[in-house]
């Protein structure tokens, strides 16, 4: 028999379960694992973030964004969609992404094998490669060692990162602390997490001067308190990208001059601060 849940109000699984690997800020696919084989099951999330940070990068020029996502499941598969508000040298309408996957469990490690779509519509400004439009594929393995502590690593791959014609690589690690519950109220939660991944790039087209994307580290720590379906994050973002290598990596349209000058990748010597430290907080409201 197939049974659907209607969007109920559900306590939350553990957030230390969705440790951030540098995820999209609302996707659904973090908190939650596979269903029983005869369901299918859907989730929701909505939410307002005072910053929309990507792998240690705002893409909302650290100005507000509003998202939402949906998931369906059944069993260990798994389709999502979600949308989100940014600020983009393109100028699009908004971010949307499309994910399906799988999350089997092997030897007490959840996995989960999944690709992506982001899609940005409405670009205004879509510049040499005609949008950003791009696909990438992620593997991520999430396992409980005790009744508090989880850890996760994953790896990402696209062959053509925003369209550039550079292939992209991701590789993170975080680990996650539950507030035991019984030093809390009923049906709350708190959970500290922190992660930190490195990105490395291939060479971009031509058109964008053959070069590759600067490579760089990002960090992230913060505290999560859930109380049912209301959730809310403080976080603190960064990476060690320099202010010049910013300008490369985002062609941030409001970047000043100043910096080093390269004359391969940055001749007039731009910066950007849409790379560097970052303290955030999100709410939003989930639904299972």
């Amino acid at each position: 028999m197939i049974s659907i849940s209607d969007f109920a109000y559900a306590q939350a699984p553990s957030p230390a379960g969705a440790i951030g690997l540098g995820n999209r800020g609302w996707s659904a696919a973090d908190t939650n694992h596979a269903t029983p084989a005869n369901e299918l099951e859907f989730s929701a999330r909505a939410g307002l973030a005072s910053d929309y940070i990507y792998r240690g990068v705002t893409l909302s020029d650290h100005g507000p964004a509003v998202g939402a996502a949906l998931e369906a499941r059944w069993g260990q598969l798994y389709a999502g969609t979600t949308v989100a508000t940014v600020n983009l040298p393109t100028q699009p309408a908004a971010e949307f992404t499309y994910a399906a996957g799988f999350r089997p469990t092997f030897a007490t490690i959840d996995f989960d094998f999944g690709v992506t779509y982001f899609a940005y519509p409405g670009e205004r400004l879509p510049g040499e490669t005609n949008g950003i439009n791009y696909w990438e594929t992620v593997i991520r393995g999430d396992r409980k060692i005790s009744e508090q502590v989880r850890l996760a690593a994953g790896y990402a791959y696209s062959p053509n990162v925003s369209n550039t014609g550079a292939w992209s690589q991701y590789v993170a690690a975080g680990v996650g602390y539950d507030v035991p519950s019984q030093l809390l109220p009923h049906d709350v939660t708190i959970s500290f997490t922190t992660a930190a991944g490195y990105s490395w790039f291939g060479n971009q087209s031509q058109q964008l001067g053959g070069f590759p994307l600067p490579s760089y580290l990002n960090w992230q720590a913060g505290v999560t308190f859930t109380h049912k379906a209301f959730n809310f994050d403080l976080r603190y973002y960064d990476t060690n990208l320099t202010k010049e290598n910013c300008f490369v990596f985002t062609g941030d349209p409001n970047a000043r001059p100043g910096g080093r000058v390269n004359l391969a990748t940055n001749p007039d010597g731009l910066t950007s601060n849409w790379c560097g430290a970052a303290f955030v907080a999100k709410v939003w409201f989930a639904l299972n």
